[in-house]
């Protein structure tokens, strides 16, 4: 599958890999500091954004598709960045191949199964009216009945769009994300990666937790770990500058 992606600077390649329900425009503040260092690649991954739609999907298609990517505009050496689900398909595709990443920058997201925790923010979408709709702010009363975070109606009505005059479509696939659901929440393989990598989480935040560090670190020797203070899983949008501190020491030392 051919993604889409968005490109800024220039330097060793830094792909950057959004999280579910989101897309490349998430990144758009960071990206503009990070490529004063590096050539910047910021991508839709399948079922997401502006990237094609398909029933399949699991972490090795993901993986896969973002390899294809790497290798098709001749990247030889890169560091990957991935927040959340994005940073689960960067551990996916460490465990394929490795060749030429220079380091994982791994945001919020741990190598565990997780529980179902969504069900909320799909109730929210699902009662969504989207023929009914003049506008797409009229959007945000239906998902605050369901979602009580102003950031996370925000985040999700960025996927909405005028697929034609008077009709509103999500960017992103909802039948087949919430089918999956079970793959999205999967734990890694037990597949060692020698990758040096760095695990930043917000302290708010109970994706990585104290007692699944060690488990981490089995998996990922080459490890480091940064809890960034008053952040919650949203790391890189709620402490940007402390976020983009952290990344920048761990690629440019």
């Amino acid at each position: 599958m051919k993604l889409f992606y968005r490109e800024y600077g220039k330097g060793t390649p830094l792909i950057i890999l959004h999280g579910l329900f989101g897309c490349a425009d998430n990144w758009q503040s960071q990206t503009k500091k990070f490529s004063e260092y590096f050539r910047v690649i910021v991508v839709d991954v399948r079922n997401h954004g502006r990237s094609p739609w398909s029933e399949d999907f699991d972490y090795p298609i993901l993986a896969k598709d973002v390899l294809v990517l790497i290798q098709s505009l001749e990247i030889k050496n890169y560091f990957l960045l991935g927040h959340s689900m994005g940073a689960k398909i960067a551990m996916h595709l460490a465990q394929i191949n490795a060749t030429g990443i220079q380091g994982l920058i791994l945001v919020d997201m741990g190598v565990k199964k997780y529980q179902p925790h969504h069900q909320h923010i799909l109730k929210g979408i699902h009662s969504i009216p989207l023929n009914k709709l003049s506008k797409r702010s009229e959007a945000e009363p239906y998902l605050a009945a369901y979602i009580d975070e102003v950031a996370t109606r925000q985040f999700l009505l960025k996927n909405l769009y005028w697929i034609e005059k008077g009709k509103l479509a999500w960017r992103m696939n909802v039948s087949v994300l919430e089918k999956q659901m079970p793959e999205i929440l999967s734990a890694l393989p037990q597949k060692e990666v020698l990758v040096p990598s760095i695990f930043i989480r917000g302290e708010n935040s109970n994706y990585i937790l104290e007692e699944d560090l060690a488990d981490i670190e089995y998996l990922f020797p080459d490890s480091e770990f940064v809890t960034i203070s008053n952040a919650g899983h949203w790391v890189h949008a709620e402490s940007p500058d402390s976020f983009i501190d952290h990344v920048l020491s761990f690629c440019l030392r």
